[in-house]
């Protein structure tokens, strides 16, 4: 999954304020403590990211 993918996702399930704020401030245990944008600029890939937030927030399967 390209970055832009990721990010377009995040904005249609949160809205972009939301999404731009959970990238940047929410720490996720499951990405060894890392906020979104940190694990992105270590390598943690798109579709890895995308599915702790998914599991982490609950989002139905069909929007994953």
């Amino acid at each position: 999954m390209r970055i832009t993918v990721f990010r377009r996702l995040m904005t249609e399930e949160f809205g972009a304020v939301r999404a731009d704020m959970l990238a940047r401030d929410h720490v996720f245990g499951a990405l060894g403590s890392r906020t979104v944008d940190q694990a992105l600029e270590e390598g943690v890939s798109a579709k890895e990211i995308w599915r702790v937030v998914c599991d982490a927030f609950e989002v139905p399967p069909e929007r994953r």
